[in-house]
């Protein structure tokens, strides 16, 4: 069993950590970039290699066995050994040219992100752009990116973070659904609209509430939680919604309106770990992004 062990590719303990954690061959496939069938290759492979099932199969997804389970926690320690590896590694790096993976949420990913990091490539044609568009939060100990542009603070340890301003928002309509229902004159007239909520999420629900508007799900005629769908349905006239506010005025057919009363604002911090901020690529590129964001904060 020891020869067995020492000889194990570390993919398959990847394959086995993934598969755990999102109880599925295809959510770990998502997770990791790779094709269910590696994925069921390696899990096969890493139990015919140890003599163990590590998984319970069925029809609902993938179950850790007792055996499972009890490797899980020395393959997540295996697995924060080769981050602590790679960040090692990589903090040591001296040279511009590679790679940077940068995550943000998806509405940045679509509406703000290409034309910044196509003037970023023609700055250093030598460093290449991997832009992960995700609403959950990317985990950069684990290199999973090298530098997150959030709409929150993160809280990770040894991270590096900065403020960079703020984002305004606003609520708005189509030109379209105004025609159809008519213009809302204030915050009093919105329980006789259709508003273009989110699904799972209550953010616009608590906010709401917050600001002393009485809110609830059935408020909200179309509900969707991905926020670049979320936009094109406000765009096609589905009702009132909220967007960023330098995205929503640049938008042909699209009409603010006024609420009488200010918005939270949206926080945009840049994050990246403490032992790669430096190196020459990621603070290139932490840099110019930088000085890229900041037409959209205040």
């Amino acid at each position: 069993m020891e020869k067995t062990l020492s000889n194990l590719d570390w993919s398959l303990i990847q394959s086995f950590l993934a598969v755990a954690q999102t109880g599925s061959l295809s959510g770990a496939a998502r997770q990791l970039n790779a094709s269910q069938p590696t994925l069921g290759r390696h899990i096969k492979t890493l139990e015919d290699t140890l003599k163990v099932e590590v998984f319970h199969r069925h029809a609902r997804g993938f179950e850790l066995t007792d055996t499972g389970q009890a490797l899980l926690a020395p393959a997540q320690r295996m697995a924060a050994a080769m981050a602590d590896l790679s960040l090692a590694a990589a903090g040591g790096e001296t040279d511009l040219a590679g790679t940077v993976r940068i995550a943000t949420s998806v509405f940045m990913a679509h509406h703000v992100m290409p034309d910044i990091l196509a003037d970023l490539r023609q700055q250093e044609p030598q460093i290449q752009i991997e832009l992960v568009p995700s609403d959950d939060s990317q985990n950069l100990l684990f290199r999973e990116a090298d530098i997150a542009v959030r709409m929150y603070r993160p809280e990770q340890l040894d991270m590096i973070t900065k403020h960079l301003g703020d984002i305004e928002l606003g609520m708005f309509a189509a030109e379209s659904y105004i025609a159809r229902k008519g213009r809302p004159t204030g915050a009093e007239d919105l329980p006789h609209h259709d508003i273009v909520g989110y699904d799972a999420n209550d953010d616009i629900i608590r906010e709401m509430r917050r600001m002393g508007i009485p809110a609830n799900r059935d408020w909200f005629a179309v509900r969707c939680d991905h926020q670049t769908t979320y936009w094109e349905l406000v765009r096609a006239g589905c009702g009132l919604g909220f967007c960023q506010s330098h995205i929503a005025r640049q938008t042909l057919g699209i009409e603010e309106i006024p609420l009488g009363f200010p918005l939270p604002l949206l926080p945009v911090w840049l994050t990246a770990h403490e032992s790669l901020r430096h190196t020459p690529r990621i603070s290139r590129v932490w840099s110019l992004l930088e000085s890229a964001l900041k037409p959209f904060v205040s």
